[in-house]
């Protein structure tokens, strides 16, 4: 087995998705001045929506707009905290990750009965979608052709972002509010129903990539499944300086290294060591941010209030 074949790029694609995904939402809620940290919380709540919907309807497209919905209600949860009280932005998103991660560990108690894992060999994944022409093209068609619905959207969602943010009405508004809120409102700007749009698209995003998850890259849900790619989406949307095109850069990068860590224990490597690689390429990431992309986010949050 090569390090570095067809195979590894094409699973590095899938990687790539919840982590692109839920960067996109992550760039959202900075847009209009909300450091979203929340992301591995609602990732979570959508993979286990996501689930619980399979299990109950048997139907996939039933299970991802479930997971959706799962993941805007928690979204709502954040936004009702952030927007409505005041609350820091960076302290509710921390809650909303320990509250979702016991939510889920109980689900899978009171729903399912089990610990840990949720397994049902009769819940059917989301289908591999076949590009017609492209599939028969060399290399290409192997890389390109044959994921999840849920991958072409991630990379789909971030053309409709650039094109929603700089050539839009309502994006250029978006922006505006990122900017400096008291003058969004001084110009009579709706800046709490765009932060509350902007958080509701956000937890869309992260359920999809939480659906992504557990219905696409495996057929079942474990307790923590995210595994920090919620913090990962995180640092993947500050290195791409909340521009759709930055974050697919920065999401590749990530991606390609979550895979990675899953091929080099095929090659009798410490599973412990593999594990850390995409947070390895993480904490180097930060050390670019300490001066640009944090201080950028942090200090259009305090613009913005």
């Amino acid at each position: 087995m090569e390090l570095l074949d067809l195979s590894f790029f094409t699973s590095a694609i899938r990687m790539i998705s919840p982590i692109l995904l839920a960067a996109l939402g992550g760039a959202l809620c900075a847009r209009v001045g909300i450091f979203n940290v929340g992301l591995e919380g609602l990732i979570l709540a959508g993979a286990f929506s996501a689930i619980v919907g399979n299990y109950f309807s048997g139907n996939v497209l039933v299970a991802v707009l479930v997971g959706a919905l799962g993941s805007v209600l928690v979204s709502l949860l954040f936004g009702l905290a952030a927007i409505r009280f005041k609350a820091n932005p960076i302290v509710a998103g921390i809650a909303i990750n320990f509250l979702v991660l016991g939510l889920t560990t109980f689900g899978l108690r009171a729903i399912f009965n089990v610990k840990g894992a949720f397994y049902d060999k009769n819940m059917e994944g989301l289908p591999k979608l076949d590009i017609p022409v492209i599939e028969g093209i060399p290399v290409v068609g192997n890389l390109l052709s044959g994921h999840s619905p849920l991958v072409y959207i991630a990379f789909l969602a971030a053309i409709v972002l650039y094109i929603f943010f700089y050539r839009t009405v309502t994006g250029f508004r978006v922006l505006a509010v990122g900017k400096n809120e008291a003058a969004a409102r001084s110009l009579g700007l709706k800046v709490t129903l765009l932060q509350y749009g902007a958080i509701v698209a956000c937890g869309i995003l992260c359920g999809l990539a939480g659906a992504q998850l557990s219905l696409g890259q495996v057929t079942m849900f474990t307790e923590g499944m995210t595994a920090g790619r919620g913090f990962i989406a995180l640092v993947a949307m500050m290195l791409g300086q909340s521009h759709p095109i930055g974050i697919v850069g920065s999401s590749l990068l990530f991606g390609l290294m979550d895979a990675l860590s899953i091929r080099l224990q095929g090659f009798s490597m410490p599973t412990q060591f593999t594990a850390m690689l995409p947070y390895i390429i993480t904490i180097i990431a930060m050390f670019f941010l300490k001066d640009r992309g944090a201080d950028s986010q942090l200090s259009g949050q305090q613009s913005s209030r």
